[in-house]
């Protein structure tokens, strides 16, 4: 099996051995995070209309700016995860604290588009590469029997953040403006992040530890799966991990982006409108709260299947819905599936690949899959405009989780050599 060692990271703490497992603080790490991360990127939809007041500069553009954003950081997890595995999740993750937090305080300030273009575009994709796949990657690292519970307690800050933050920005712009509250909300979750990167550690072996704070026999740990990248690309169960959240993720952000004007098309007044994108992070809290201790009970890729089967279900809810009885719980459980799939990603790819480098096989599968999420909402715009309703987008995007449950349907047992 290919060594784990890290390369510059486990030097100081090699050996320490220290009684407390550390993989915990790891996971409560990885959780600030990704709260603080998805807290500004949930909170986007509070800041365009006073922005659009405020400047009088182009809601499109700015939206277009944001899919670039979203486009642009899942790019570029590809490298965040190579660099992970390398380097070490303290400086990637320290490091792009600080990245992310110039980027979001250039667009704060920003006179013009340009800026706005430059900060929130360019500056901030990098920083924001840095979180969710180094999170993961790591946390994989330092679990295997209870990798689905402790995956899912660390992502679980970014639906957390979906639910608390985005009222707290709505208050702070309402009271002060845009850009107080960016420059709020960046200054506190930089000094978070980067804190929280200090407390990060590539793997438990690096300092002394062991997976779940378990000792293993020689023979376990001769059996552990550690593929590389290149290895991995060429087997089946890559590719289809790839086809499923590929076909999931092209329809993620279709409601956060759509479906609060769809329910004020519904007749629904602006603030019970807003509800509903609530109702979604709730849904997502306790799926990712349910489906990574569940996973590591049961088998993995029946939990993603489900998921994408309640998913699909519901968004063909909100095709149907005409009112709130049937928007607020389509809403919760697609809020519920997408918690659940996105929880069990990074743990199938550790079942699959192994630890040694889940930062470069995760972080690849993020940036072409992932990459999808910033197509979708401009495609569903599309659809809008030419038919005049959102009910055949909700349509499609129920079809692609449809077909990413068969492709979960399709995954072999886990092992090393399925080509």
């Amino acid at each position: 099996m290919p060594s784990t060692a890290p390369t510059t990271e486990s030097s100081a703490d090699a050996g320490r051995g220290d009684d407390a497992f550390h993989g915990w603080y790891v996971v409560g790490a990885a959780f600030t995070v990704l709260f603080v991360v998805y807290s500004i990127q949930f909170s986007f939809g509070t800041l365009v209309d006073d922005i659009v007041a405020d400047t009088g500069w182009s809601e499109s553009r700015l939206q277009l700016i944001y899919a670039l954003y979203i486009l642009t950081y899942s790019a570029l997890s590809a490298a965040s995860g190579i660099f992970t595995d390398r380097f070490g999740p303290r400086r990637v993750i320290g490091i792009g604290a600080l990245i992310l937090s110039a980027g979001y305080l250039t667009w704060a300030a920003a006179p013009n588009m340009w800026f706005v273009l430059l900060g929130l575009g360019v500056i901030a994709p990098i920083g924001m590469s840095a979180s969710w796949v180094p999170c993961s990657a790591t946390v994989v690292r330092w679990f295997i029997a209870r990798r689905g519970l402790a995956v899912a307690l660390a992502t679980t800050g970014g639906s957390l953040a979906n639910v608390i933050v985005p009222p707290i920005s709505a208050a702070i712009v309402q009271a002060r403006g845009w850009r107080t509250a960016l420059a709020t909300m960046t200054i506190i979750g930089g000094i978070a992040m980067f804190a929280s990167a200090l407390v990060m550690r590539r793997d438990p072996e690096s300092m002394g530890q062991h997976p779940d704070g378990i000792e293993r026999t020689e023979l376990e740990i001769a059996a552990e799966p550690g593929i590389t990248l290149a290895v991995a690309f060429r087997t089946r169960p890559y590719w289809l991990i790839f086809a499923m959240y590929a076909l999931s993720f092209i329809a993620i952000f279709v409601p956060f982006a759509h479906i609060s004007q769809f329910s004020t098309d519904l007749g629904i007044e602006p603030v019970r409108a807003a509800t509903v994108i609530s109702a979604i992070g709730v849904g997502g809290l306790v799926g990712r709260l349910s489906a990574g201790p569940l996973s590591d009970r049961f088998n993995r890729r029946t939990v993603a299947a489900i998921a994408f089967g309640i998913q699909a279900a519901g968004f063909a809810g909100l095709a149907l819905a005409q009112g709130l009885a049937l928007l607020y719980p389509s809403a919760a459980a697609f809020g519920f599936a997408y918690g659940s799939a996105v929880a069990v990603f990074p743990a199938l790819v550790g079942d699959y690949f192994g630890r040694a480098h889940a930062g470069a096989i995760v972080g690849r599968l993020f940036a072409t899959a992932g990459a999808m999420a910033a197509v979708g909402p401009f495609v569903a715009q599309l659809l809008v405009d030419s038919s005049g309703s959102y009910r055949f987008a909700f349509t499609l995007c129920a079809v692609a989780n449809g077909a990413a449950l068969l492709m979960a349907t399709r995954l072999p047992r886990p092992g090393i050599t399925q080509t």
